[in-house]
């Protein structure tokens, strides 16, 4: 694994072209990069399922260094920034940035075990998320300052859910699947490898793994910079409309981020316009927690019923 920018050590984390099964959760992670106006990822899943190592990878693939962490137990002047409390000490009052405006200089924030975390501070990350504006009004302080950064968050459901609200807030949403038998002989075969190439020096494993990150990193920042022109024609946001509703989503949030990912996934197949498979692909990750069972908090899953719902629709 290549070293961060700055040329501190590699960090011991398995590269993301060479993650096993989890093709879901990479699709959302980097349709979310693609198109940073979705809003970002929440990942469920149970424990022990590659959530967090997943996420660190994609940084480190996408940034060259690992995600911003906002601890459970953080307050608000961890998140939004404060005074530095040495130098106000001494009556030299210096302002301190919070993780937000550091995420915006790295280009994630990272998220574990969001279900934990404290409603009032998820609020302010999700309004952060939406506006691209940080408005810090506090102590003295009155800044206003624009910020861009990929936001993802984990949950374990065995631990409970989000309310609802802050459910329908993120943008788009994946189970971590419990991966079988073959893939698991596969992610044992590639995690030990690496840990026995990952100190090699000018390893031919780790470098084959390296050039196959930087190919996935050239074509998502092609595809962020071609976005725009991709076509989305009214007969598809009619599509996306009538399958947000014919599954049942609620409010219409959802309509706008099936949109949203689907052009992105346009973008990364490199098509000049939105295509119904562009749509129906990403409708699991789009809409899974708007749905009135999801509302409840008693089910996140997307199943054969769902897809039943749409089979006429798309033919």
């Amino acid at each position: 694994m290549s070293g961060t920018a700055s040329g501190l050590p590699p960090v011991p984390i398995l590269p993301y072209s060479r993650v096993v099964g989890q093709e879901e959760l990479k699709l959302a992670l980097e349709l979310n990069f693609i198109a940073p106006g979705i809003g970002g990822v929440l990942i469920a899943g149970q424990r022990g399922t590659a959530k967090s190592t997943v996420v660190r990878a994609f940084a480190l693939m996408t940034g060259g260094r690992l995600p911003v962490t906002l601890p459970i137990n953080a307050t608000d002047d961890r998140v939004l920034g404060g005074w530095e409390l040495d130098a106000l000490m001494r009556g030299e009052p210096k302002r301190q940035a919070g993780l937000i405006e550091e995420a915006h200089d790295k280009g994630l924030l990272y998220v574990d075990e969001v279900n934990l975390l404290d409603d009032h501070i998820v609020n302010i990350i999700l309004d952060v998320v939406s506006t691209g504006v940080l408005s810090v009004q506090r102590e003295g302080i009155d800044t206003q300052t624009h910020v861009s950064f990929g936001l993802v968050g984990t949950m374990n459901p065995e631990e409970g859910s989000l309310r609802a609200q802050l459910l329908d807030r993120f943008g788009l949403m994946v189970t971590a699947a419990e991966l079988d038998i073959e893939e698991r002989h596969r992610m044992i075969t590639t995690v030990l490898t690496f840990e026995e190439e990952r100190d090699v020096p000018d390893s031919a494993w780790m470098r084959a793994a390296e050039e196959e990150n930087q190919q996935l990193r050239d074509g998502l920042l092609a595809a962020r910079e071609r976005l725009t022109t991709v076509r989305l024609e009214a007969d598809i946001s009619r599509l996306c409309a009538a399958a947000a509703a014919r599954t049942g989503a609620v409010g219409q949030r959802g309509d706008l981020l099936v949109a949203k990912a689907a052009r992105a996934l346009a973008a990364r197949d490199g098509a000049r316009r939105v295509k119904p498979r562009h749509v129906r692909r990403v409708l699991p990750l789009a809409l899974r927690h708007r749905r009135p069972d999801s509302v409840h908090g008693s089910e996140l899953t997307w199943g054969q019923d769902d897809e039943a719902a749409l089979d006429e629709l798309f033919g």
